[in-house]
């Protein structure tokens, strides 16, 4: 009896600790924002419809999180609580894209479409471009490198 109690405690604790090393968002108002925070939106959304923001953690780091509308696309602009931006995923119309970068996507999509895709900014450089994909009703995620190449590891 005792040798099964053992790797159910391990097991149990490893999904605990797995669930709370993953990112915890939580849907806030613009009030709870830092100023710094409240700042960076001010100039992030200059021209654009804000439609929320967002708490998260993440490695144990506090993230704030704005999305909005830019003429009529997605942008959702992460930053510290400095009011750094940190992360940008912005919507890109697909027929804008490099060939390559499609072809990257299309590939990794396998037979799905690729329903979205946004450009992954980090620290004012691309790093990725990630596409939501529909196969058969289920929705993913694929990611590329900027080049259209595939990724070391998810960004």
């Amino acid at each position: 009896m005792i040798s099964l109690r053992l790797p159910a405690c391990i097991a149990i604790c490893v999904l605990t600790f797995a669930a709370f090393s993953v990112a915890q968002e939580k849907q806030i108002k613009r009030s709870e924002l830092p100023a710094a925070v409240q700042k960076a939106v001010d100039a992030q959304s200059e021209g654009a419809t804000v439609k929320g923001f967002s708490q998260e953690r993440e490695k144990g780091k506090t993230y704030y999180e704005a999305e909005m509308i830019v003429n009529g696309h997605s942008k959702d602009v992460l930053m510290d609580p400095t009011g750094a931006v940190v992360e940008v995923e912005e919507e890109v119309a697909l027929d804008s894209l490099p060939a390559a970068v499609k072809d990257g996507l299309q590939a990794k999509a396998g037979s799905g479409k690729l329903v979205k895709v946004e450009s992954l900014t980090k620290h004012d450089k691309l790093v990725a471009y990630e596409a939501q994909v529909s196969t058969g009703g289920k929705k993913s995620e694929v990611q590329v490198g900027r080049g259209g190449k595939p990724l070391d590891h998810e960004e």
